[in-house]
C-alpha cells in the first residue's frame, strides 16, 4: 500500500499530483451515493488538488480548492480548454469520449475561435422571451401533472422532470418534438458513456436535419438565429452549437430541478403551508446550486505544458477538473449564505471563467426550474417521498450529480384545469 502523503500546501516544493496518494474513481457508485464525504475525506488527505480517475486508466486532476479553482478557471494560456493533444492519446472508443472531446464549439476553444463561437450562441439565446417563457412552462407543466395527478404516485424524473425539461427546450430552440426526440436520445447517451461514433452520429443526422429546416423554415427561435448569425457558423459549427445548447439543457436541468425537489421534500426548513412560494423555491434553487449542483465536477482544462500549482506539478495534456461541488463547498469560502447576493462565489454556473454559463441561458434556466417546482408543488400540496431519503439512487459518473428516480405520493386528485 501506498504511504499516506501529507497534503498539498500553497508554498511548499512542488511534488508531482500522481505521487501525493492513491487515485480516487469519480465513476464508481460509491462515490455517486455520497460525493460529499468522499470530498472531505480528500481535502484532508490531499489538499486543493486531488489524483482521480474519471474513467478506468484515465487520469486527471480534481480541483476541490476554491481559491486554485479561481486561479485556474481565469489563466487561459496556462489552462486552455482545447484537449486535442490529450484526445490523441485516448482509446478512441472510450465512453468518456462525447462528454471531453474537442468540438468547434465555445466550450472546447481558445481566443478568438471561442469568442466568435460564444458571441453566435449568446446572441442566439438573448432572443429567448423569458415571459413568454413562463406560459409555455406552466402549459407543459399542467398537461404531466394531469396525465398522473390521479393515480397518486409517480416517479417525477422519468414522468415530470425529464419531459418537462425536453419539451421546454425543444420550444427555445425551435426543434419538432420528432428530431428532439433523437436529440434528447443522443445526449442522455452522451451522460451514459455510450461509445463516442454512435453518439455523434445520432447528433449529427438530428442535428443537421434540425438547421436544414430552419434554413428553409425561418422561426423565432435559437436554432433560427443561429443560422443566421453574421458569424457565418458552417454546418459542423452550427450542429456543435446546438449540441452546446442541449448538453447544457437536458442533463443539467433536470438535475437542477430533480435535486432542488430533494432538497425541499426532505429539509424541514421547506415545511410551510407556503412551500411552493416562488421566494422558498429560489432560495431552494439558489442552495442546490451552491452546495449541491448538478454538473458536479466538469470545467476541464488541459495543460499544454507541465504546470506547477499548489503544491502540485501537474503534467502536460493531462485533464484538470474544477469540482464546482467542493469548491463551493471549501470551508474557506462557504459562508452559508445562499440566497441573493450571499452566494455570489458560489461556482454552479461554472464560476469567473472565459467558459461560464452565459447569463442569458442561467436566466433562462433558473425560471424553468422555478416554475416547473412552482406548479408541482401548488397543484400537489401535500407532496412527499415514497421511500427514505436514504434508499434515493444516485446515477454513477465522474460529472454529473443526478437521481436515477425520484418516486413521490401524494393524495389522489382530479386533473387540472386547462387553460
Amino acid at each position: 500500500m501506498q504511504p499516506q502523503q501529507a497534503p498539498l500546501r500553497e508554498g511548499a516544493e512542488p511534488r508531482p499530483i500522481e505521487l501525493i496518494g492513491p487515485r480516487i474513481s469519480l465513476y464508481s457508485p460509491e462515490f455517486a451515493h455520497d460525493p460529499h464525504r468522499a470530498y472531505e475525506e480528500m481535502r484532508r488527505r490531499y489538499g486543493p488538488l486531488v489524483p482521480v480517475e474519471i474513467d478506468p486508466g484515465i487520469p486527471a486532476t480534481l480541483v476541490i480548492g476554491y481559491s486554485t479553482a479561481v486561479k485556474i478557471l481565469g489563466d487561459e494560456t496556462r489552462f486552455p480548454a482545447d484537449p486535442r493533444a490529450w484526445q490523441k492519446t485516448i482509446d478512441p472508443d472510450s465512453p468518456i469520449l462525447p462528454m471531453v472531446e474537442w468540438r468547434p464549439n465555445a466550450l472546447r476553444n481558445v481566443g478568438a475561435t471561442r469568442i466568435r463561437y460564444r458571441t453566435a450562441t449568446n446572441d442566439a439565446l438573448a432572443g429567448v422571451d423569458l415571459h413568454s417563457l413562463h406560459a409555455v412552462v406552466e402549459r407543459i407543466a399542467v398537461q404531466l401533472i394531469n396525465s398522473f395527478c390521479r393515480a397518486g404516485e409517480a416517479d417525477l424524473i422519468s414522468q415530470y422532470v425529464q419531459p418537462l425539461v425536453f419539451s421546454v427546450l425543444n420550444h427555445i430552440l425551435g426543434c419538432p418534438p420528432e428530431i428532439g426526440e433523437r436529440v434528447a436520445a443522443a445526449s442522455a447517451a452522451m451522460f451514459e458513456g455510450v461509445d463516442t461514433a454512435t453518439v455523434n452520429a445520432m447528433l449529427d443526422d438530428a442535428l443537421l436535419e434540425l438547421v436544414d429546416l430552419k434554413r428553409a423554415h425561418p422561426a423565432e427561435d435559437v436554432a433560427t438565429r443561429l443560422v443566421q448569425h453574421p458569424a457565418d457558423l458552417d454546418d459542423k459549427e452550427l450542429i456543435n452549437a446546438l449540441v452546446t445548447c442541449y448538453a447544457a439543457g437536458i442533463e443539467p436541468q433536470q438535475n437542477l430541478i430533480s435535486n432542488t425537489l430533494r432538497l425541499m421534500l426532505t429539509d424541514r426548513r421547506w415545511e410551510t403551508d407556503n412551500l411552493g412560494s416562488a421566494p422558498l423555491t429560489r432560495a431552494a434553487l439558489e442552495e442546490i446550486l451552491a452546495t449541491d449542483p448538478p454538473l458536479a465536477n466538469y470545467c476541464i482544462t488541459y495543460p499544454p505544458n507541465p504546470v506547477m500549482i499548489a503544491g502540485a506539478s501537474l503534467p502536460a495534456n493531462e485533464p484538470v477538473i474544477i469540482s464546482m461541488a467542493a469548491c463551493s463547498n471549501d470551508p474557506a469560502m462557504n459562508n452559508g449564505q445562499y440566497f441573493g447576493h450571499g452566494a455570489a462565489w458560489s461556482l454552479g454556473w461554472g464560476g469567473p471563467s472565459p467558459h461560464q454559463c452565459p447569463r442569458q441561458a442561467q436566466a433562462s434556466a433558473f425560471q424553468i426550474a422555478q416554475d416547473a417546482i412552482d406548479q408541482l408543488l401548488d397543484a400537489l400540496p401535500e407532496l412527499r417521498l415514497a421511500i427514505p431519503a436514504d434508499d434515493l439512487v444516485w446515477r454513477p459518473g465522474p460529472f454529473h450529480r443526478a437521481l436515477a428516480a425520484l418516486p413521490v405520493a401524494f393524495p389522489k386528485m382530479p386533473p387540472l384545469n386547462v387553460g
